[in-house]
């Protein structure tokens, strides 16, 4: 298990030297994946959390990060110890939905606040949904519905859909298949973590399907890409950000290029604070940021606007200042839902290469301020 406590300096504000007060300190704890399969977005997600932080010049946060090598048993002990041990007042974190799962229900129910940058289950979206998490990312099927409204409009009839069996990729199949209009050749759920796809390519070949349509974040991603490339399959690939992103693109190499993917966020999103964002991201961390360091710091700047205004004490005054999500967003325009999910544009985006790095760029926007499926069964 690894671990770090982390409490930033008012020497590391921005060049202004100006740094923010706020009512009260608040301690964050963070469960994320910092080993393993999957690492990477972890890694990613701290590193975006913590740089919103350092520039802000805080003194007042106390951050405490777990790993939880994505493993649920293991987050749960972690969140335990976070909660009762620890005595934090956030929590944050986590990137993959069945860990999201086994522990958001009960520290909300603990009275903790929880703000994700990553996962967003179903079950919390509707009828599950509490005052006291927000999800700063998006509800897990969002990009998924806008890759199956853009298959639409690039005219597929017929997609082969796969994803793990895991809470996010049951959400990722339906997301695609409640927007997209044709027909499905086939829905295989393959294994949590599978590396070996030869069975599914050998189906996607003699399936008939025009596209195919994936969600295999991480490795899995990784792999099948590289298996399916190798496989000299000629039918066109969709999917969401989370397997063609940053970290997973260099791997991926040139059988990524040209496949189209959906995002609620890209490098080259035209506003000053993603343009801030991704220069001083490359600068303090030597690469490219991803998609999920752009939702750490993003998740971290909420965090801030609601220290801003009121004390972790005065809770009902520090949920409105989380709702009203009063900061500026790397994707722009960004709100909370009455489920306190967010309502943003969702975009199309392609795999390019830029000198020598795999990269995208913005093609077009696929859904314009998108809500989520579920809020009408949210009775908050």
């Amino acid at each position: 298990m690894k671990k770090a406590i982390i409490a930033f300096a008012a020497a590391t504000a921005l060049a202004t030297g100006v740094t923010q007060a706020f009512a009260e300190p608040v301690k964050v704890g963070m469960i994320t994946t910092l080993s393993g399969g999957g690492a990477s977005l972890g890694i990613d997600v701290r590193d975006g959390f913590e740089l919103a932080i350092k520039q802000s010049g805080n003194t007042d946060i106390e951050l405490i990060v777990e790993d939880d090598a994505r493993k649920p048993d293991l987050a749960v002990q972690l969140s335990d110890k976070l909660i009762q041990s620890d005595k934090v007042d956030i929590m944050t974190g986590i990137i993959w939905s069945n860990l999201a799962m086994a522990v958001i229900p009960g520290a909300v129910a603990q009275g903790k606040i929880y703000l994700s940058p990553n996962a967003g289950p179903s079950a919390l979206a509707g009828a599950g949904c509490n005052e006291n998490y927000f999800n700063v990312a998006w509800q897990n099927d969002n990009l998924h519905e806008a890759m199956g409204a853009y298959a639409n409009t690039a005219g597929f009839k017929k997609s082969f859909i796969l994803a793990p069996n895991y809470p996010a990729g049951q959400d990722a199949l339906t997301g695609f298949k409640r927007f997209f209009k044709g027909e499905i050749a086939n829905e295989i759920y393959t294994k949590l973590g599978q590396t070996d796809y030869a069975a599914e390519i050998a189906e996607i070949r003699a399936s008939g399907a025009d596209s195919v349509f994936f969600f295999l974040p991480g490795g899995m991603g990784i792999a099948f890409m590289k298996q399916y490339a190798g496989a000299g399959v000629d039918v066109p690939l969709l999917g969401p950000a989370f397997s063609f992103d940053q970290g997973i693109l260099q791997a991926v190499g040139d059988a990524a290029l040209g496949v189209k993917n959906t995002s609620q966020w890209s490098k080259d999103i035209d506003n000053e604070t993603n343009k801030a964002f991704v220069e001083s991201f490359q600068a303090e961390y030597g690469r490219l940021p991803s998609l999920y360091a752009s939702q750490g710091f993003d998740t971290a700047n909420l965090l801030l606007s609601a220290m801003g205004s009121a004390p972790i004490s005065d809770k009902p005054a520090f949920l409105a200042a989380l709702k009203a999500a009063d900061f500026k967003s790397t994707r722009g325009d960004f709100k909370f839902g009455p489920n306190n999910h967010p309502i943003q544009d969702i975009y199309v985006r392609e795999v390019i290469k830029e000198g020598d790095v795999y990269t995208n760029k913005l093609v077009g926007v696929a859904l314009e301020d998108h809500s989520d499926a579920y809020a009408a069964d949210c009775k908050m």
